[in-house]
């Protein structure tokens, strides 16, 4: 069934209106633009999820906003959230992973333009399976088609192939729920259930950046901002633990890098993700700006602006070329 969105992009793409809407601007203010994989995930029994994107389609976005916006990174948001008019988009991408250097990167420099990456800094030091990737792993690898978690699933959990994913979906949605001292027992309950076994670290060793390819893409014009050291889903963590996982973070990359961090984006990213003792946190931190993942944009001089929840809206594999011009040329109906 063909969604409102999907049926108004239809008739936007249909009728040219995208073409007239590049050229009189509809909206003032800043769209931010979250990523977190470039590439194919065919083949791969990791979180297809975290693709945002193939090369040529990332490629092709990257030009098609170096046309018709502003793009920018963080040392013009001061000027954007003061009201400075102009159709600002910022791309950004989190976690930190090695196509974000090795594809990503390339492309950002062949268009001129920056873009910010939130970087979880103890998955750059100790290369684990971040828990999605190890969730989807031990379903991808699993010989069986149904599972049960007793006290978790209402039913049992079916799944077959080609496509695992929504079985993936499924315990991402459990994990992201659970308060974090019963993350690690869950994870060892589905390895358990899917006959898999964890996943082998070995499997993260090839997933992230090293501190060489950050500090060049520093260098390359893109900035850098903090994502936590083990990404939890901070609002799940005790005060003292949610600061230890944003201070260690800052003052990891900091170190790295040599300069001042101030940027930040919540783990998971949704209105349940992050609470007061999270924005109190980044705030003994230095922290001046957070970034949020459950969509939005900043309007020009908007009257409710909090800096450490500033929207970011999703770019997925499903963003074709019309979706993409719907979303950057109408964000008060896209975002």
């Amino acid at each position: 069934m063909i969604g409102k969105r999907a049926l108004l992009t239809c008739a936007l793409e249909a009728g040219g209106l995208h073409r007239l809407l590049e050229a009189t601007p509809s909206w003032s203010g800043l769209l931010v633009l979250n990523y977190h994989r470039i590439g194919d995930p065919t083949g791969s029994p990791l979180d297809w999820g975290l693709w945002s994107a193939g090369e040529k389609q990332f490629a092709d976005q990257v030009r098609y906003l170096a046309r018709h916006f502003d793009v920018v990174g963080l040392e013009s948001l001061d000027e954007i959230l003061e009201g400075r008019r102009g159709r600002h988009v910022m791309i950004t991408f989190d976690d930190g992973y090695r196509d974000n250097y090795e594809a990503a990167f390339p492309i950002l420099q062949a268009h001129g333009v920056p873009a910010v990456f939130f970087l979880t800094s103890g998955f750059l030091d100790d290369r684990p399976v971040a828990w999605w990737d190890e969730i989807a792993w031990m379903i991808r690898t699993s010989r069986k088609t149904d599972i049960n978690l007793p006290g978790w699933l209402d039913d049992r959990l079916m799944f077959d192939e080609p496509d695992r994913q929504q079985a993936v979906d499924a315990l991402l949605r459990i994990y992201k729920q659970l308060p974090h001292d019963r993350t690690a027992n869950f994870l060892d309950n589905v390895a358990n259930a899917t006959g898999s076994g964890r996943c082998p670290r070995h499997v993260g060793d090839s997933l992230w950046m090293d501190w060489s390819m950050v500090r060049e893409m520093r260098a390359g014009g893109m900035d850098i901002g903090a994502h936590t050291v083990t990404h939890p889903v901070l609002a799940n963590l005790p005060a003292d633990r949610q600061q230890i996982e944003i201070e260690n973070s800052r003052q990891r990359i900091e170190t790295e890098l040599g300069e001042p961090v101030r940027a930040f984006s919540y783990p998971v990213g949704q209105p349940e993700s992050y609470n007061a003792d999270t924005q109190a946190a980044l705030q003994r931190s230095g922290i001046r700006w957070a970034f949020t993942y459950h969509g939005g944009y900043v309007p020009a001089h908007s009257n409710a602006l909090n800096p450490l929840a500033l929207p970011r809206a999703a770019v997925e594999r499903e963003t074709d070329s019309a979706s993409l011009r719907s979303l950057v040329t109408l964000p008060q109906l896209f975002a």
